[in-house]
């Protein structure tokens, strides 16, 4: 199949970039556990699946490569990145950390209008977490912490965050409708106390949540 020849309703039918479309798509799969740790990605098959060329497939697995999500060995080719039991602890060691310290400084900028964007977001998490749709709570999830990020108001720990994400969301527990909502009620908890500016319980409500959604104890 080359780049003109799409399949109706594939992601080559899309007008929006390729590459992008693709890398969307897969981290989907592999973030919601529909694609298992070293489970292997074949550029053909996913080509077929997508209805796009192999270029933008090579492209975006390079991409999660960089990310964290994928590995690409020599002669094996790609595959879903798959940790240690230590390699696991220490990135929810680290996120935890760092998600406290988003949250220590979100209760202590107190941003209106940022605690505000932080509500909406968090009313319509807790609406959809009633529901089936695992890749829209996903989404939401990621943009309540992105949310928070923003308040954190610090550029140099929102770097660290973005590229920290997604590898640690491969730790965690796959996301289930009784997670769901408990993921839900501990958000709420956390941007009540931002609210009330009580930057020490921020953190610590944000440090377990971590450990919680990862199935650990800190």
């Amino acid at each position: 199949m080359d780049a003109s020849t799409t399949l109706p309703g594939t992601l080559g039918a899309s007008h929006s970039p390729l590459t992008q479309l693709v890398v969307d798509a897969l981290r989907g799969r592999i973030l919601s556990g529909q694609v298992p740790p070293g489970e292997r990605l074949v550029e053909g098959r996913l080509s077929e699946e997508l209805g796009v060329s192999r270029m933008p497939v090579r492209e975006a697995l390079r991409q999660l490569a960089a990310e964290g999500l994928v590995t690409i060995e020599p002669r094996r080719g790609a595959s879903v990145t798959s940790f240690s039991q230590q390699q696991m602890r220490e990135l929810v060691e680290v996120r935890a950390t760092l998600e406290g310290l988003n949250s220590k400084l979100a209760a202590k900028r107190h941003d209106p209008a940022q605690i505000a964007e932080l509500e909406r977001i968090l009313e319509e998490g807790t609406r959809l977490a009633e529901s089936d749709d695992v890749a829209t709570t996903m989404r939401m999830n990621q943009r309540f912490h992105d949310a928070l990020s923003n308040s954190a108001a610090n550029s140099v720990l929102q770097d660290i965050m973005r590229s920290l994400r997604d590898r640690t969301a491969l730790v965690f527990a796959p996301i289930n409708r009784t997670r769901g909502k408990q993921n839900w009620e501990e958000h709420a908890a956390i941007l009540r106390a931002v609210i009330k500016g009580d930057a020490e319980l921020a953190a610590l409500l944000a440090t377990r949540h971590v450990y919680n959604a990862a199935q650990m104890e800190p």
